[in-house]
């Protein structure tokens, strides 16, 4: 015996045990007799038992066909010669249960009404309207009713417990969505922080190497010197790959201290990291400074990093400015350089690279747009390039299409 029949055996014993109990009912009605006796079913009951009983099999499939069935059955009763009384038209209230339960609720009032009445106008008088005929007469009229209106309430219990197990599973399909969609914001993010990190500060170590290369014979004390910041450098860059990476540890790692995400705050550490590479940065502060979000702070010192990482790589020149505008309601940055660029320059870059600077520019447009402000790039007139910003000063919740003509 397979999984599958164990499982079906319970619904055909309870199918049985319905139809027996029916049969059984109904065949129980024929004991009353219209002359006011109690004897042995006659065997027009058998008859009628037996009819409305083997039509009940099929009232999932044809619930209408076997209400009608039963009906004419019910109707039947009186001319062979039986008492008309509910447990005679158990037959037809399983059939309108069985109604209810899988047609609508404007299908089931329009065939039970009918089905009702012909059962009541069936069912002859003894002696003329009696207290006795009236409470016969209510309970063959109530019984399928009541069937019914049971039936009709099944059905909107399991149409709602659907409805709620639909609604279940819609809710654990948006919450496996949401889960993928933070990982990857946060994969995205993640790779973005390691850019950042690695190419500063690799470029730097880079830079350094570089020019250690040239004074190696002819000024080794420079070079002593370059190679002891190539060294800081790295270690910095090992510090700062370690911070980040340690965000993606367990909660049953072991701890180790994280350093706060970096700010305009650091921003002297980091011009003095380029200017022990080479390139001397100049800095205006337009206003009054205040204190930014987190989130502005880290973008802020991260586009002014990758903007200067870009042009110790690719502008050609040894001098670079930055401005800082402090608005009521934005901080406008702005990075420019003077260099014509490694392909036109007479001379090398830091990095003695050609290679345009892949995704930092989109990096940084892209936090530009997390906070909810833009990123703007454009070539200089008088020559170099030109990167500027306008950050928010309060914190966006959301994030909107500023490059298609939104505002932050």
């Amino acid at each position: 015996m397979t999984t599958q029949q164990v499982a079906r055996r319970p619904v055909w014993w309870r199918e049985a045990l319905v139809l027996a109990t029916a049969f059984l009912l109904c065949l129980s009605g024929g004991i009353f007799h219209p002359d006011n006796t109690l004897g042995w079913p006659p065997i027009a009951t058998y008859a009628v038992a037996g009819v409305s009983c083997a039509a009940l099999v099929v009232r999932h499939r044809a619930p209408v066909a076997v209400v009608a069935v039963t009906t004419a059955c019910g109707m039947l009763v009186a001319p062979l010669g039986l008492l008309s009384t509910p447990l005679i038209v158990v037959p037809v209230a399983i059939a309108a249960y069985a109604l209810a339960l899988h047609t609508e609720l404007r299908v089931t009032i329009a065939v039970l009404l009918p089905a009702v009445a012909l059962l009541v106008a069936a069912t002859p008088l003894l002696d003329g309207l009696s207290w006795q005929d009236a409470g016969r007469l209510l309970s063959v009229a109530a019984l399928p009713l009541i069937a019914g209106a049971l039936g009709n309430a099944t059905q909107s219990r399991r149409a709602y417990l659907a409805a709620m197990e639909e609604r279940a599973l819609r809710a654990e399909e948006s919450r496996e969505s949401e889960a993928r969609r933070s990982v990857a914001e946060e994969r995205v993010r993640i790779a973005r922080e390691l850019h950042d990190v690695v190419a500063h500060q690799i470029t730097l170590a880079n830079a350094q190497a570089v020019v250690a290369a040239h004074v190696f014979d002819s000024q080794p004390d420079q070079t002593r010197s370059n190679l002891d910041n190539i060294i800081e450098t790295t270690r910095n860059a090992l510090d700062d790959l370690r911070a980040t990476v340690g965000l993606l540890r367990q909660a049953g790692d072991a701890n180790t201290p994280a350093e706060p995400s970096p700010g305009l705050a650091q921003l002297p550490r980091l011009l003095e990291s380029f200017d022990r590479a080479g390139l001397r940065v100049t800095t205006d502060n337009d206003g009054t400074p205040v204190p930014l979000p987190p989130g502005v702070d880290l973008t802020a010192f991260r586009i002014i990093q990758e903007a200067l990482t870009n042009v110790g790589k690719h502008a050609g020149t040894s001098h670079a400015r930055i401005r800082l505008s402090w608005g009521h309601d934005l901080l406008g940055i702005t990075v420019a350089d003077d260099g014509p660029g490694s392909r036109a320059a007479n001379r090398p870059s830091f990095t003695g690279s050609d290679r345009p600077s892949g995704y930092g520019l989109m990096g940084m447009r892209e936090r530009a747009k997390a906070v909810g402000g833009q990123l703007f790039t454009e070539n200089s007139p008088a020559g170099g390039f030109i990167v500027s910003a306008h950050l928010p000063l309060t914190s966006a919740n959301t994030t909107g299409d500023t490059e298609n003509g939104g505002t932050p």
